[in-house]
């Protein structure tokens, strides 16, 4: 990747137009290319392959600076020209996937014809044939026309849907208004940066800033119920009626393509094979966690009675708040004063230098006249591998955009998202890091999330140098892309990474043996963390799986049927629940990924977590391949045996 260059970006003001001429250039492009193929194709399979790739180039370039935009820029204009963008997008490559000429024209290759430049056979080329074949048929190309007629409408709305759902939940920021000593409890800076408004009280609002350290620190019960309430009410009662639909459009797209439900359909190409495969998995992780999970809800259920006598439950509005108490009188760890061990601006670069060192890289700050990015307060890296037996950066590999802070109209949780799809020889990947942490003091859990999604970011980065779009970067089955990321969360919690980083006012690193006690608060819980994850997991492939009239009294259902703690009346998560769109009914993945990261990390010597060999063959061997190897194999390639559930479950048990 010598010599590439990142994309140009427009300033800020200019976008809208530079959204629109890419729009009209690379449309035209894919329209030319797509022409040419069909009417001459090449007569060597290889060469046709790579034609195909010159076209998904040209849409992800599109589909993924519109899908960026949509999510991040501060004009609404702009947001929602990306908006379109991603649906032309969309229907484009929909066109093209129920196009039987053009179908026809990777049908007739012979897998035993592809053959690399000293004629040996190309294994990762033959991979992408079959992913391609696979793709036509999964979007019901072989499908009469009345039915690719109504698949082309399914898929459309079915985008429309999702662009809704997101769009209501990141304009739907609700607050409460308090008394300033309904603030007790909360810490100083936070309370600093909330003043009372003329009548005397003081608005807290949904956004994670905000609810997180409420629910967290604020000692008024009320006050914590209240903001719980509006929290768990955002996107209501829109995004219900954007669900049911959204779910009746992909019910439909399964039944006409002959499967017997949505989670049996999309579940074909992860890594668990089978819808039916997903409960089962559901509920063994949630027999796991009963017992731990009980054990400690029980202990919650007391902190609460001291406080409330007589308390026979404990509820989601109660949990973070009372969790945090035990973990202060139980393990000595009072999370406000970890949080002056992690101020932002020095976790942001303990963990570029963290993975730098974990993976031999290099980030080297662009300046922000130079990177234009869409908004000032994003910090822009270009990613260079280092040079053997030196700090010295090498070959530039890559470009990230870090946006962690919050702001009117922007995506509201923490994600990586494709700015471009890394190609070798053509293309570099850029990703971009989407958070909304706190602009001074974060806590733990926080840099923890900030650690996880890197892992996708470093991921994306080091896994494009693959000639074939289709595997570059994050491009594994869907239940393995959290792993990764997972996995890097380790070294958040590791005490010697922390203190290169994670320093109070006066300079003073974080001592070990208050990370071992913030270690042992965090297992603390865990039980009846892994029950809520399952009821997530299971709402997600229940309401895909079955129509359901009232998704609310489902919701209810579940948690009762998964979660340790009561359903909160009348609220209506699922509402908000935004992994419905992008997860469809696989939240699962999380839970199986999870257990994948525990397997990984036992190959890491805790005492050294950058021993290079380790580290080296992690990174050659699972992120570097992008999707060039099914995931099982990546995992088995770094491991030296098949990933097993051990590890997973003795962590759970411990």
């Amino acid at each position: 990747m010598t010599g590439l260059e990142p994309l140009h970006l427009p300033a800020p003001e200019h976008a809208a137009d530079w959204l629109a001429e890419r729009r009209t250039s690379l449309l035209g492009d894919v329209d030319r290319r797509v022409a040419d193929l069909k009417a001459a194709p090449p007569g060597d399979p290889l060469a046709t392959l790579r034609r195909w790739n010159d076209i998904t180039l040209a849409l992800s370039d599109l589909s993924a600076i519109g899908s960026v935009y949509a999510q991040v820029h501060p004009d609404q204009e702009v947001r929602t020209l990306a908006d379109r963008v991603v649906q032309e997008a969309s229907r484009v490559s929909t066109e093209l996937s129920l196009d039987p000429e053009l179908y026809a024209v990777f049908a007739a290759l012979d897998p035993a014809d592809l053959l690399d430049a000293g004629r040996r056979p190309a294994p990762v080329a033959h991979r992408l044939l079959e992913r391609v074949l696979r793709d036509f048929r999964r979007s019901g190309v072989d499908r009469d026309e009345a039915t690719r007629a109504r698949l082309r409408e399914l898929d459309s709305r079915q985008v429309d849907l999702g662009q809704q759902l997101s769009r209501t939940i990141r304009a739907d920021v609700r607050s409460v208004r308090v008394t300033p000593a309904q603030l007790a409890g909360l810490p100083a800076d936070w309370v600093a940066a909330h003043p009372a408004a003329a009548d005397g009280l003081v608005t807290v609002t949904t956004d994670y800033p905000d609810a997180v350290p409420f629910f967290t620190f604020a000692r008024d019960a009320a006050a914590r119920r209240a903001l719980r309430i509006e929290f768990l009410n955002r996107g209501w009662p829109d995004n219900d009626a954007v669900l049911q639909e959204l779910f009746a459009v992909r019910r439909e797209v399964a039944g006409l393509l002959g499967y017997a439900d949505w989670p049996d359909y999309a579940s074909e190409v992860m890594m668990i094979g089978t819808g039916e495969a997903i409960p089962a998995f559901i509920d063994r992780i949630a027999d796991l966690a009963l017992e731990p999970g009980r054990r400690d809800r029980a202990v919650l259920l007391d902190r609460l009675r001291r406080d409330v006598p007589g308390a026979t439950s404990i509820d989601v509005a109660d949990v973070a708040y009372y969790a945090e108490l035990v973990r202060r009188e139980r393990f000595d760890v009072d999370a406000q004063q970890v949080r002056h061990y992690f101020d932002v601006g020095k976790v942001r670069r303990g963990l570029l230098d963290v993975t730098g060192r974990l993976f031999g890289l290099t980030y080297l700050p662009v300046d922000p006249a130079e990177a234009q990015a869409w908004h000032p307060e994003v910090a822009t890296y270009d990613v260079h591998r280092r040079l053997p037996g030196s700090d010295r950066p090498g070959e530039r590999i890559g470009r990230i955009h870090l946006d962690l802070h919050p702001r009117d109209g922007k995506y509201k949780h923490a994600a990586q998202f494709t700015l471009a799809e890394g190609v070798r020889d053509r293309r570099l990947p850029e990703g971009v890091l989407v958070c909304n942490f706190p602009r001074g003091l974060m806590q733990h859990d926080e840099v923890v999330t900030l650690f996880h999604e890197f892992g996708h970011l470093v991921h994306h980065v080091l896994g494009g140098r693959s000639e074939w779009v289709r595997f570059s970067g994050v491009a594994t089955e869907w239940d393995f892309v959290e792993a990764p990321s997972q996995l890097l969360e380790e070294w958040a919690w590791d005490p010697a990474v922390l203190a290169t980083f994670a320093t109070d006012e006066a300079g003073e690193p974080i001592p070990a043996d208050l990370v071992e006690r913030m270690r042992r608060a965090e297992d603390f819980g865990k039980g009846y963390h892994a029950r809520t994850q399952m009821f997530y997991a299971a709402l997600a492939y229940d309401l895909h799986a079955h129509e359901v009239p009232d998704l609310t009294a489902r919701v209810e259902e579940l948690q009762g049927r998964y979660s340790l703690f009561p359903y909160l009346a009348g609220t209506h998560f699922h509402c908000n629940f935004g992994h419905l769109d992008g997860y469809s009914s696989g939240y699962y993945t999380y839970a199986w990924s999870q257990v994948i990261a525990k397997d990984l990390f036992s190959a890491f010597d805790p005492d050294d977590l950058f021993e290079p060999t380790v580290a080296a063959r992690y990174r050659d061997t699972i992120l570097a391949r992008g999707g060039e190897k099914d995931a099982a194999d990546l995992a088995e390639d770094f491991l030296g045996r098949p990933s097993t559930f051990d590890a997973y479950a003795a962590w759970l048990a411990r």
